[in-house]
């Protein structure tokens, strides 16, 4: 991923979180030469010193298929994202985009069924287990979930390399900086009131 200075992100932690809080990340392989992607919920986890990311396809996805034999997978996560109009700034300028996303790559391995039965509870686990009335693999009747488990296929992936970029106008002046937080909050637009939140908690 093409990252100015202004904007690469170097700290680990910060990025595996951000992974975590936008965890429906896009899946890139390629299949007869062509680019190929499916968009799906992830988990990131850490064994030893080493991290991975697991999900699962459907069986009827091909691109499971690719995960053992490609050299490299790739991961994408995209957080909010806003346009920017330099209308905003305090000289005259282009409008651009300000965004958070992080790139995952890492080397692939099929689950066996055990290991996918117990990805699927660490998943449940992790979105339903705040809810007064949780749907987890114990509450679920047993015939329905077996039916379930042989129409997906799990995979996971040892993480190899991670980069990270947050653009929120770091280059821009204090006074920019300020108008642009100021010029997000007043767009009808949710995902820029999440990048007006995130540049006010990223001042630099």
């Amino acid at each position: 991923m093409y990252i100015p200075k202004y904007y690469k992100v170097n700290d680990p932690e910060e990025i595996r979180a951000f992974i975590q809080a936008n965890a429906f990340g896009t899946l890139v392989t390629t299949r007869k030469d062509r680019p190929i992607a499916t968009h799906l919920p992830l988990q990131l986890k850490k064994e030893g010193e080493d991290y991975y990311l697991t999900g699962h396809f459907a069986y009827g996805n091909p691109q499971w298929r690719t995960i053992e034999v490609a050299n490299e997978v790739l991961v994408t996560f995209q957080g909010p994202h806003a346009y920017v109009s330099s209308s905003w700034y305090e000289q005259k300028n282009v409008p651009t985009w300000n965004y958070q996303s992080a790139h995952v790559y890492g080397t692939g391995r099929l689950l066996s069924e055990d290991e996918l039965r117990q990805d699927l509870v660490t998943l449940l686990e992790t979105y339903e287990q705040h809810r007064d009335e949780p749907v987890l693999w114990d509450t679920l009747p047993k015939e329905m979930l077996e039916q379930e488990i042989k129409g997906i296929v799990g995979f996971k992936l040892k993480i190899t390399e991670i980069q990270a970029a947050y653009k929120l106008s770091q280059n821009r002046t204090a006074k920019d900086y300020q108008n642009v937080i100021d010029g997000l909050r007043e767009e009808d637009h949710p995902a820029a009131h999440e990048v007006a939140d995130v540049m006010d908690k990223r001042r630099p």
